[in-house]
């Protein structure tokens, strides 16, 4: 039978669950747009090509601190991933449609700015 990861938590020490909440807290905060580029092992000229726009507005782009949400799925998509935008509730998270990559019916609402957390 699987065991709650509650539970499991629970059975640890004070100081094993405040590593875990310390490691939790830096994953979900995220990573600039840069350092995922980076990490990917793509430079701003490779992306700007795959793009289709300048390396200067590449650098441009990185430094915002908003963007369009189809401007953020376009950097995504030129990096080989996909955009989900997913709403955390306490009882549970939801995943938004009308702003997913693959979401066939592409209205207005997926150029709304999104603030970019880092």
């Amino acid at each position: 039978m699987a065991k709650k990861f509650a539970d499991l938590i629970a059975k640890m020490s004070p100081e094993a669950q405040a590593r875990i909440e310390k490691r939790h807290k830096e994953t979900v905060a995220g990573m600039p747009l840069q350092e995922l580029r980076r990490a990917r092992g793509i430079s701003q000229i490779k992306l700007a090509e795959t793009m289709q726009i300048k390396q200067p507005t590449v650098a441009r782009l990185e430094k915002r601190t908003d963007l369009y949400i189809s401007t953020l799925r376009g950097v995504i998509e030129a990096m080989g991933g996909s955009l989900e935008i997913v709403a955390h509730f306490p009882e549970g998270s939801i995943s938004i449609k009308e702003f997913s990559t693959d979401d066939s019916r592409k209205t207005s609402r997926s150029d709304r700015k999104v603030r970019q957390v880092s």
